[in-house]
């Protein structure tokens, strides 16, 4: 008998496992996604627009945000780049007594000059990170994203919270987890 049911089991040991998928791809999606979106920012949202199986393809309005962002910290990082140059330009003719100084800069001293170039160079460095954050976030954004393109979100699981009173001075939050 046992024999029996061990060979019931062993038998039946392939129906709980997941089927074998062959990929026909070199890269998994999600590495394939965040490569597009690497080599032309936004691209991977797009790619994940297209092949969503289920749901809304909602990844479009992405892009224009992308490339707004990704515009106004350039903006910021030429306008700070620039004023820092000019007055870094300002500040070595005035130290080499330069006839040309700049009406813009005229009326600040020496010091207020220098308090300036410095902080216009630390805004600057700041819209370099601000690039490079927007950069990288909407790269990992779209291999997040990538990760649940096939990820069935149904009904049979819900998640409710409402909050709760333990007694007259104490506040709580029921949190209900149902699986159908």
């Amino acid at each position: 008998m046992s024999r029996l049911l061990l060979l019931f089991l062993l038998s039946s040991f392939s129906s709980w496992c997941q089927p074998l998928v062959l990929k026909d791809s070199l890269f998994p999606e999600y590495k394939k996604v965040m490569i597009y979106s690497a080599v032309l920012p936004g691209a991977g949202q797009v790619y994940n627009s297209i092949h969503r199986e289920k749901g809304p393809k909602h990844a479009y309005w992405k892009v224009p945000l992308i490339y707004a962002a990704l515009g106004a910290s350039g903006y910021f990082l030429t306008v700070n780049n620039q004023t820092q140059k000019s007055l870094k330009t300002e500040y070595t003719n005035r130290m080499n007594n330069a006839g040309s100084l700049n009406p813009t800069w005229a009326p600040y001293d020496d010091q207020a000059v220098l308090s300036l170039y410095q902080s216009y160079l630390n805004k600057r460095d700041m819209s370099i990170l601000g690039c490079a954050a927007v950069y990288f976030i909407q790269i990992a954004e779209a291999g997040v994203e990538a990760h649940f393109l096939h990820f069935d979100v149904t009904d049979k699981l819900s998640l409710q919270a409402a909050p709760i009173m333990f007694g007259p001075s104490s506040a709580g939050i029921h949190i209900k987890l149902q699986f159908r």
